[in-house]
């Protein structure tokens, strides 16, 4: 377990879907509304763009074609990633879907007020063991927020929430992150915009995990924090060389260990998706389908749920 929950938490920020475009240090809850912005690290003068080639997938029949593309919700600036196959699928496509639509500012924190914060206590440091207590403050310290910001955050969405600064701090922008770009894109081609799922829904996948998995969430976390860039690099140069393999192993090795998160924010959805994925089958046209990467890489995938209703996606080469 040394390494599991960080593992899921920081994976799932960046390729499986919990909402870092609700909790980054530009949008944060009202709790900590007058808490300082953790500055991103800033980028090389001279940043070299880097050619990726993340995998991408199609299902389709006589009249109807279902791209399917993984994303990370937040990267570094200098990755070229919208070319080739993937910018051709985008452009073949009459309409766009994503995990949820991008929320404005006001629609993420009152999200976050809804599902991630509690006001009546008991405060988020009394919800942690004794010997997690000095890491926590270490942690909100390191994050440039005050030292009582946190304390009305659900460990959940305080464990997430710690983990994407952490990585803002490392050069990831949200501003860079797959789903931004293809929603700008999708704008200005002016297609047809939509999500799987609604910003409450997916908070709300989060905040139902158990009080004891999500206290478990944040000190794992917390004891695995300073390696959270280290390990997210190493699963965006997966993502971006296009081995769902590798990245399924590295993000999902120990995730056998967690069945309650695993089926809550992975396989459950997944399932969901794959039911949608064949209902639209039954209406012409063509789809570019874009979720977390880290539902489309490993047993349990959307791709694996797909086989329930005989449906095939395969993998497109380029």
């Amino acid at each position: 377990m040394s390494k599991t929950l960080l593992r899921i938490g920081a994976a799932l920020s960046l390729l499986g879907g919990i909402p870092a475009y609700a909790q980054t240090a530009d949008t944060p809850p009202a709790p900590v509304a007058a808490a300082p912005a953790a500055a991103p690290a800033a980028a090389p003068a001279a940043a070299e763009t880097r050619d990726a080639d993340p995998a991408l997938w199609v299902v389709k029949d006589r009249d109807t074609t279902i791209y399917l593309f993984g994303t990370v919700h937040v990267l570094k600036p200098g990755l070229s990633w919208f070319d080739e196959a993937v910018k051709a699928a985008f452009d073949k496509s009459n309409e766009v879907v994503l995990e949820i639509p991008l929320p404005t500012p006001e629609q993420a924190q009152a999200a976050v007020m809804k599902s991630a914060v509690n006001m009546t206590g008991p405060k988020l440091s009394e919800k942690l063991p004794e010997a997690s207590r000095a890491a926590y403050t270490a942690a909100v310290a390191d994050a440039g927020l005050p030292a009582g910001a946190l304390e009305p955050l659900d460990p959940w969405f305080a464990a997430s929430m710690l983990t994407i600064v952490k990585l803002q701090k490392s050069g990831y922008d949200p501003e860079s992150g797959a789903e931004r770009v293809i929603a700008d894109a999708a704008k200005a081609a002016g297609k047809p915009l939509s999500g799987l799922e609604t910003l409450d829904q997916q908070m709300g996948f989060f905040d139902s995990l158990s009080d004891a998995s999500q206290v478990t969430f944040l000190t794992e976390t917390l004891r695995q924090l300073p390696e959270a860039p280290a390990m997210i690099d190493t699963m965006v140069d997966q993502w971006a060389k296009g081995d769902p393999a590798a990245l399924a192993a590295t993000m999902n090795a120990e995730m056998t260990g967690t069945p309650e998160l695993k089926r809550v924010l992975l396989t459950d959805r997944n399932a969901t998706w794959a039911k949608w994925i064949e209902q639209r089958m039954a209406k012409p046209g063509t789809v570019f389908v874009a979720v977390g990467a880290g539902h489309l890489a490993g047993d349990g995938s959307v791709q694996d749920a797909l086989r329930r209703y005989k449906l095939r996606a395969v993998r497109v080469r380029y």
